[in-house]
Formats: structure tokens, sequence, C-alpha cells
């Protein structure tokens, strides 16, 4: 059944999804509770980098405990990934995305009375299920409703709004504290998250499962676009993680974009105060300028991504040229040490996002009937890499401070050891790849063959 405003969906012979199945009007508004959903995603995400020095006082939480806090809301999420991508296939943007905030709000609930590190992390983890389709469920919407190009807009566009929630998660958080309480920053978050519930119960049309029209199904499992289900489900997944697009993309996805978003939502608050010396207060100002950088930097690639694509430009070429200016900030910060400012850390985040093309173009690689699948297992790659980061990060922090070494000293180690894995991602996705008829790299997402 349409929503309202929604036109009858449906796909070409070619496999396409027509463009602009949604009146305008009903367009923004779906997209407008989807963004509130995802907002509140990210201000979860980067909650802990803010609330760092709290936990480490209050609750006497190691540089480790931190990182494994922080990360468990990402194991939480890598861990719902595959199983999420046969719900969106199967169920629907708007079920499952329902279904799941439910979890986020009990987990927000439980954190909010949680005592000790186990019961923090186990909430955490609930919470990372719980928001785990806050960006998937409009990726996979827009990946049916859109066109490719106004597919890499609209994603810029959600990662902006993500970016918003993080700078929510700095200062806002900070002035609310005297307030509420850590404890009740998360009662207030749950109460945001049940109204970000009825937002997308209200507007995001009910979604049928979506299916080849008849006369160009093919076999279940084919590659052709299907839903499969049982085997042929995990027969979908070893297509999407063995397709050369996705193998060539998956180390920088996994070490780069999952160490952005660590960095961004952990390890920048302690740098700014174990080693650039400031307080807590000042480094709560600092996050903010990071994020704020960020959400300009994704508001102008919303604007550009149409320009880029209208000239060709794909997305392997904008992580070849972009992501050595990330390489390069990332040892000058580290070279830098108690001088590496909160403006140093957004030169470099800023950098890093020219690795964010990477998960739309897989999704494109995939008929819309896997679309779903596609962009979770890259997710998966992901977020499994901003938890083994942030959790080895602050590993590495303690071994050092073990074996003697000052503060500044242990994070300038551990973001060394980080920076050589990055490099070694980057130079993986230099390699040359065998030239594929039907995979569309670029990001306009037609069919194109992978460059060298």
């Amino acid at each position: 059944m349409a929503g309202p405003g929604m036109r009858e969906q449906g796909e070409d012979a070619s496999g396409q999804v027509p463009a602009a199945p949604f009146a305008a009007s009903a367009l923004a508004a779906l997209s407008v509770a989807f963004a509130g959903a995802y907002f509140l995603s990210a201000l979860l995400r980067g909650v802990t980098a803010t609330l760092a020095p709290v936990f480490s006082v209050e609750l006497g939480l190691r540089a480790g405990d931190l990182g494994l806090l922080a990360g468990a809301y990402f194991l939480g999420f890598a861990a719902m990934q595959l199983p999420l991508g046969r719900s969106l296939d199967r169920f629907g943007p708007r079920r499952t995305l329902l279904a799941l905030l439910a979890l986020a709000v009990l987990g927000c609930i439980a954190f909010a009375h949680a005592r000790g590190l186990v019961s923090l992390v186990l909430a955490r983890m609930l919470i990372g299920v719980g928001v785990s389709a806050c960006l998937m469920a409009p990726l996979t919407g827009y990946r049916r409703w859109l066109s490719p190009a106004a597919q890499m807009r609209a994603n810029s566009w959600m990662l902006m709004t993500g970016s918003l929630g993080m700078v929510a998660s700095t200062l806002p958080v900070q002035w609310l504290l005297p307030w509420l309480g850590w404890r009740g920053v998360f009662w207030l978050v749950a109460a945001l998250l049940a109204l970000a519930m009825a937002g997308v119960a209200w507007f995001v049309p009910r979604d049928r499962p979506f299916e080849m029209p008849a006369p160009h199904r093919p076999a279940p499992g084919a590659a052709s676009g299907a839903v499969p289900d049982g085997g042929a489900a995990a027969a979908s997944y070893r297509q999407i993680v063995c397709h050369p697009l996705f193998v060539r993309t998956a180390p920088v996805g996994f070490f780069i974009y999952g160490g952005l978003i660590g960095v961004q939502a952990l390890w920048a608050g302690p740098w700014l105060t174990r080693v650039g010396g400031i307080d807590a207060a000042a480094a709560a100002r600092g996050l903010f300028a990071i994020n704020v950088a960020m959400l300009f930097t994704f508001m102008a690639w919303g604007a550009v991504m149409p320009r880029l694509a209208a000239r060709g430009i794909d997305a392997m070429r904008l992580m070849r040229w972009g992501l050595p200016l990330a390489l390069a900030l990332l040892l000058l910060n580290v070279a830098l040490g108690p001088a590496a400012l909160a403006w140093h850390w957004a030169a470099w985040c800023m950098a890093c996002t020219f690795v964010t093309p990477s998960q739309p173009a897989v999704g494109a690689a995939f008929p819309p009937a896997l679309a779903g699948r596609a962009l979770s297992a890259f997710n998966l790659v992901i977020f499994a890499g901003v938890f083994s980061i942030q959790w080895g990060i602050g590993l590495i922090v303690d071994a050092a401070l073990a074996l003697g070494a000052d503060d500044a000293g242990a994070f300038r180690a551990a973001f060394g050891v980080f920076g050589a894995c990055a490099l070694a991602a980057y130079l993986w996705l230099l390699r040359p790849a065998r030239r594929v008829a039907d995979n569309p790299a670029s990001l306009r997402g037609a069919p194109s063959s992978l460059e060298s």
C-alpha cells in the first residue's frame, strides 16, 4: 500500500527504480523523519567523548575501559548488520526501523540505571543494536526511490544530519550535565527516540517486500535481484562480499572510515585532555568545533556530488585523490603531539570524508532488491572497524603507560599504529583490480568498470 503522497512503486525492465516515486512534500516529510532518528543515533554515538572525563572520575574507568564502553555501541551495531540487511529487503525500511528503535529506547533507559562497567557495556550494546537501522533504512529507501545522483546527495545530507547529532553530543550535553546529570541525559534521549518513532510511523509509508516484477523475476538467489531466503540469503552475501568493488574498498572502510568515526566519537576528546592538557569544558568546545566542521563538510559534499557525477568523477577517483591528504594530516598530528589541537583533528576528519562515497558506491553495484544487504554488509565492515579501533587504541594506550610512557607518548604510539594500518588499507585500494562489466563504481551508479 502506497503511503501519503507516494505514487505506485515498480521497476522498469532494466531493474532500475523510477527516480521519483514520491511527491516532493512527502519525500521531504519522510526525509525529516529519517533525519530525526539518525540525529539521535549520532548523538548517542558521540556522547561518550564528552562524558569520558565524567566516567573516568565517577566510575574510575581506564583508557581500555573507555574504549570498550564506547566500542560496545559499535559492537551491537555491527552484530545487527547482516540480519538488518535481510530485514530491510524483506520487510522494508519502516517496519525494520520502528522495531529496532524500540530497543534503543530500552537501551537508553537501561544505561541510565546502570551501576558498573558490565551493565553500562551491555546497555550500550543494546543501544547500538537499536539504532543500527537509522542510516541503513533511509539509504535502502533512497536506493529504491531516488535516481543514482540524488542518492549520493541524499547520503551526504544524511551524514550532515549525523554531524549535527555529533555537534549536539558536545557542548549541549556539557551544558545539560549540571541540570540532569549523565543519567538524566539518557532519560531525555529515550524520550526523544520515542518521539522519533512517532515521526517514522506517521511519515514513512508502509513498504511491501521488494521484488522484481513477475516478467523479470529470476530464480531465488539469482544475481539479478530477487530477494533470497535461507541458504540463498547466505549465497547473496557471498556474492556481495566477493564483488571486486567490495573487496577493494573494504579495508579503507574498516580502517579509515571506521577510524574517522572512532576518533570523532571517542578518542579526540581524551587526546585534547590527556595529551593537549586542556580541561573537560575546553575539550567539549574543541569537539563542538570538530563536529561543526564536519557538518559543513557534509553539507558541501551534498551540494557538489551531483556536479561530480555529471563530470564522471567516480568514488574510486575521489578516494585516490583525497585520502593521501588524510594520511598526511594524521602523521602531522602524531608528530605534533601536545601541539595538535582541535582544529588539527578537524582538518583530519574533514579529509577523511573522501572515503564516504565508498558506501553508496557499493550499494549502487547491486540491484535494488539487494541494496539493503549490500549497504549493511559494508556497514558491518565500517562498524567492526570502529569497535576494533576504539578498543585497540585504548589497549595500546594502557600498554604503553604500563611500560612507562607518559600520556602523550602512549597516545602517539597508539595513533601511530592506527596510521600504519590506514596506510596499508590505502595501498590495498590502489592495487590493480580486474575489470568487470557490471560493476557501477561511479557516483552516477551507471554500469562501468573498476579503474586501476
